[in-house]
C-alpha cells in the first residue's frame, strides 16, 4: 500500500492534482528524493524548493507538492508551507497508532530513538519516529506526513527557542503521551530565566489528547512547574527520577566493564533490571522516561530493556569510533551535533569515567546563551578538570571566558574556528587518545569528526 496517493494528497491540502500518481515517501530536500518520493516544493527566505524540481524528478520523485505549475507530477496548491501543515494533519488524523510527543531542553532526540527502539523491537515494523532532528514547524509535519497508516506507535520529537513554538507544534501531533526529558539551560538569550524555558517546554502537554500520560522529570528543580502545566491537561501524570519518590525510579545502578550502566527500577508495583549501552547518569534518566512511556502505552517492558541493552551511540549524541593515527588508533566520542551547559557537563562527566591513558577535549563554544554567556561557559572551569583531560582544545570566541578560567590550571589552546581547531588537533593526537568533541552546532566540529572518521588528522 502506497503512502500517499495524489488523491489523498489534494484531499489533504485542497489542491489539484495533474494526474495520478502514488508516493511511498515525503521529503522537502531534493538531495534525499528516493524513488517514489513526494517532494515537497518548500518557499523559505533563502531558498525556494521550485528550483529543484528537474532533480528532484530525476532522482525518481513520483511527484511534488508545488505553488505553481510544472511538467513533472504534482498537487498544485496555494502555499505549500502550509500544504505540509496540511498533510502532516491528515497523517495524524488517519492513524490509530499510540502517539507519543518528547521535548526537553537535553536528552530529546537520544530519548526519542531509544523509545522508538523499545517499541519497535517486539515487533519490527510496527513504530514510526521523526529523523534526525525534525523537531521544528517543518520537521514535524514532515515526520507526521512520513507515518505509514498501519503504524502502531509514532514518536515524535519537538524542539523549540521561543515561547509559542510548541504549543503550535504540539497541536499537529496530538500526543496521547507527552514526556519532558530535562530542563537546563539552553536559548537563554530568548528566554529571561530557566523557569521561562520550564513554562514554554511544558507547552508540549496543552495538545494531549482527552485520557493522556504527562512524564515528567522528578529531580527537576521545575518538576512542581511542569507538573501544574501538565494537571490541567493530562488524566494522568507520572514522573521519574533517579531519587526516591518518583513513580518510575531507578533504584540501582552499577557501572559495567564496558561502560554503560547495570539498572534496576521500580516502575509503580514492577521492577526491571536491565543493562544500559549508553554512559553516564544522564543517559540512565532518559532510559527511566523511555521505560515510563513504553509503560504507558502498552508495550513490553522486557523487550524494552533488551533495546535499551542494543541500543548505540547517535551520530553527534555519543557516538563512538576508533580513528587511525600516525602509530596506532584513537577513541573518539562525538557529542559535535549540540552543547548547553547541562549536556557540556554530562559529555564531560562520560569523560571522566572513561579509564584511558591520555584524554583530551575539544570544546566549542554554547551559542544562544545571552548575557549570562561568558558566566555559563567560565563556571565550565570544574567539571574540565574532573574530566581528566590533559589537554583541552577550545573553540570559538565565547570560549575566551573558559580560557580565562583555566589558565595555569590545566594544558589548553584557545583557537577561533573548527578549521583552526581540526589543524591544531592533528598535532596532538596520539595512539591510545581519548578524544570528546563538543560544542553548538554553529561552531562545524562535525567537520573535526569527518576528519577523524577518515583518518585525516
Amino acid at each position: 500500500m502506497s503512502l500517499w496517493t495524489s488523491a489523498e494528497i489534494a484531499a489533504a491540502t485542497g489542491g489539484t492534482a495533474s494526474l495520478d500518481f502514488a508516493a511511498n515517501g515525503v521529503t522537502f530536500d531534493s538531495r534525499e528524493v528516493g524513488k517514489g518520493d513526494l517532494f515537497v516544493a518548500l518557499k523559505g527566505e533563502t531558498t525556494d524548493g521550485h528550483k529543484y524540481l528537474d532533480s528532484a524528478s530525476e532522482r525518481g520523485a513520483a511527484g511534488a507538492v508545488v505553488g505553481r505549475t510544472t511538467p513533472h507530477p504534482h498537487v498544485l496548491v496555494a502555499d505549500t508551507v502550509a500544504a505540509l501543515d496540511d498533510l502532516g494533519r491528515a497523517g495524524r488524523a488517519r492513524t490509530g497508532a499510540t502517539i507519543i510527543g518528547v521535548t526537553g531542553s537535553v536528552g530529546k532526540t537520544g530519548t526519542k530513538e531509544a523509545l522508538f527502539a523499545a517499541l519497535d523491537r517486539p515487533m519490527p515494523g510496527c513504530a514510526h519516529r521523526s529523523l534526525k532532528s525534525y523537531n521544528n514547524h517543518v520537521g514535524v509535519p514532515l515526520s507526521l506526513a512520513r507515518m505509514p497508516r498501519e503504524t502502531r506507535f509514532g514518536v515524535f520529537e519537538m524542539g523549540m527557542n521561543h515561547a509559542g513554538e510548541l504549543a503550535a507544534l504540539t497541536r499537529l501531533v496530538r500526543p496521547h503521551i507527552a514526556i519532558v526529558t530535562a530542563i537546563a539551560p539552553a536559548h537563554t538569550a530568548f528566554f529571561p530565566d530557566e523557569a521561562a524555558i520550564a513554562d514554554a517546554k511544558g507547552e508540549i502537554f496543552a495538545g494531549l489528547e482527552p485520557g493522556g500520560t504527562a512524564i515528567i522529570p522528578y529531580d527537576s528543580p521545575h518538576r512542581d512547574r511542569l507538573i501544574g502545566a501538565a494537571t490541567p491537561h493530562a488524566a494522568r501524570i507520572v514522573t521519574f527520577g533517579l531519587t526516591r519518590g518518583a513513580d518510575v525510579q531507578a533504584i540501582e545502578t552499577m557501572r559495567t566493564a564496558t561502560g554503560g550502566t547495570f539498572v534496576t527500577a521500580r516502575l509503580g508495583d514492577e521492577e526491571l533490571s536491565y543493562t544500559l549501552a549508553q554512559p553516564g547518569a544522564h543517559w540512565v534518566s532518559n532510559s527511566l522516561a523511555v521505560l515510563a512511556a513504553v509503560q504507558a502505552a502498552g508495550g513490553d517492558l522486557a523487550m524494552a530493556g533488551l533495546a535499551l541493552a542494543e541500543l548505540g551511540g547517535l551520530p553527534g549524541r555519543g557516538a563512538r569510533f576508533a580513528a587511525s593515527v600516525d602509530g596506532g588508533e584513537i577513541l573518539v566520542i562525538d557529542e559535535s551535533y549540540n552543547a548547553n551547559p547541562a549536556s557540556m557537563r554530562a559529555a564531560l562527566a562520560v569523560l571522566a569515567a572513561e579509564p584511558a591513558a591520555r584524554k583530551l577535549a575539544v570544546l566549542g563554544e554554547m551559542r544562544e546563551l545571552g548575557d549570562k554567556s561568558d558566566a555559563y561557559h567560565a563556571d565550565l572551569v570544574e567539571p574540565v578538570l574532573a574530566s581528566g583531560a590533559q589537554s583541552v582544545l577550545l573553540v570559538g570566541e565565547a570560549m575566551a571566558s573558559l580560557a580565562n578560567a583555566l589558565e595555569g590550571r590545566i594544558e589548553f589552546v584557545h583557537v577561533a574556528d573548527a578549521a583552526t581547531a581540526r589543524d591544531r588537533l592533528a598535532t596532538m593526537l596520539a595512539p591510545g587518545d581519548t578524544v570528546l568533541v563538543k560544542g553548538s552546532n554553529g561552531v562545524g566540529l562535525a567537520s573535526v569528526i569527518d576528519a577523524l572518521a577518515g583518518g585525516k588528522l
